[in-house]
């Protein structure tokens, strides 16, 4: 029997009803604790759903919570941690903090399907370097990136936890999924009973590890992007530039792998002739895209967007958190951006260190199903704004549709599309005014 793929979202239905019973048990907690952290910080949990021997096919579930719970590695009913990290001495120097985290870290050992051990040390020693937080401010990095410290906290998530106490007690795992309960974060976008897929820099490299040898069904994909590439539209086009219309789930430009980009298709489609994005777009984004087919173009457009001589509206439909709309029917969110070293793409709201992003919004329509259809006009062009300004409890509070990073419902697509633009021709100054609504 397979795993289902830790990465696909949403979980499977036996393990978002093991959720809904963990969910409750930490509620219950919740109430005989009214000091709980949870009240003030939630906390991210686990399920991990095996299949016991036999027939017909019985299943059961574990349950974990990230690092400590109130000052605790140990709770009734969740596993224990992989590694008990002792408290670290007080006052030590950084060289010496950095030898001790080391030793640590060699203690954190971790099987996999073929019955490998590998230690945070081993796991982590080809990954890419990851800068702290406090260095990340500062503008530097520490340590010897050939030989890079594990982030910190790593092995302590949920993820890891459940894999290694079912590979080290002869269970079969079946499927996973990590859940917020308790409070909301209003640093890196976290809600109560909704789920996330496990964090790119502490995770994902230890369960790359972890299932080998394991038989994984891959995670339910999307459209193939070469039939997405089939799907664009060109709206307009000229000697210098051309505004097409991209589907969603399509990169914009050419990635890391060698997933087809809506920039290298439309090249290849014209025998390798110059075109380049002028802005971009999240693949799980659709809409309006201006590229230029010459390099002179290309930077005319490009200052043309860095000085905001632009408007640009973007449709979204939001799902609720709860059936409250606490916000005005228009206005403008203000909240500070980051990127999150140890989960990209992911962004956090910063107000101390991130760079300024606005956002106006205007609310056009409240459906009978609680979703709200809203328009979006971004004053400055951060990565993932819109998206992070609509689920932050300080911005709108309602994750976008589909938004499988910052909380949405699952749903077919990303629910957002950027519909209209305004900008001037690079060369004529002539007012070039696209709109193509999204039909949410």
């Amino acid at each position: 029997m397979s795993m289902i793929s830790p990465f696909s979202l949403p979980p499977h239905p036996l393990a978002q009803a093991a959720a809904a019973e963990v969910i409750e048990q930490v509620h219950r907690y919740m109430s005989a604790h009214p000091d709980s952290e949870l009240h003030r910080q939630g906390k991210m949990f686990g399920v991990l759903v095996y299949q016991e021997q036999g027939t017909p096919a019985r299943y059961g579930h574990l349950a974990a919570f990230s690092a400590q719970l109130d000052g605790s590695y140990h709770l009734d009913g969740f596993v224990p941690p992989v590694y008990e990290m002792p408290t670290p001495p007080v006052g030590s120097d950084k060289t010496e903090s950095q030898r001790l985290q080391r030793l640590l870290f060699a203690h954190y050992n971790f099987t996999n399907g073929r019955n490998e051990s590998k230690n945070l040390i081993e796991i982590f020693q080809n990954e890419k370097q990851i800068i702290p937080a406090d260095e990340w401010f500062a503008g530097k990095s520490s340590g010897n990136p050939r030989h890079p410290l594990p982030p910190s906290g790593a092995g302590e998530c949920c993820a890891p936890k459940l894999l290694q106490y079912a590979l080290t007690h002869g269970l079969q795992p079946f499927a996973l999924a990590e859940f917020w309960v308790g409070a909301p974060s209003r640093t890196d976008i976290r809600h109560e009973g909704v789920f996330y897929a496990p964090c790119s820099g502490k995770c994902v490299p230890i369960l790359r590890h972890m299932l080998q040898g394991l038989e994984v069904t891959a995670a339910p994909e999307q459209r193939q992007a070469e039939e997405l590439c089939r799907q664009i539209e060109v709206i307009y086009e000229d000697d210098c530039m051309m505004v097409v219309n991209k589907p969603a789930g399509l990169l914009s430009v050419p990635g890391k792998s060698d997933e087809p980009s809506l920039e290298s298709y439309l090249s290849e489609q014209r025998n390798g002739t110059f075109l380049r994005a002028a802005h971009r777009l999240d693949q799980d984004t659709s809409g309006l895209l201006v590229l230029a087919k010459t390099a002179e173009a290309y930077t005319l457009l490009q200052a043309c967007f860095q000085r905001r001589d632009i408007l640009k509206r973007y449709e979204a439909l939001l799902s609720p958190i709860n059936g409250d709309t606490p916000f005005a029917q228009e206005g403008l969110i203000d909240l500070s951006l980051l990127p999150n070293p140890y989960d990209r793409p992911r962004q956090i709201v910063d107000r101390a260190h991130g760079k300024q992003a606005l956002t106006k919004y205007r609310i056009r329509e409240q459906r009978a199903d609680g979703s709200i259809f809203v328009d979006f006009f971004p004053l400055t062009g951060r990565t993932h704004q819109l998206r992070v300004h609509a689920a932050h409890p300080d911005g709108l509070n309602m994750p976008i549709l589909g938004d499988r990073l910052y909380g949405g419902a699952p749903a077919s697509r990303l629910f957002l599309h950027a519909a209209e633009i305004v900008f001037p021709h690079p060369y004529t100054k002539e007012e070039m005014h696209f709109c193509i609504p999204s039909h949410f």
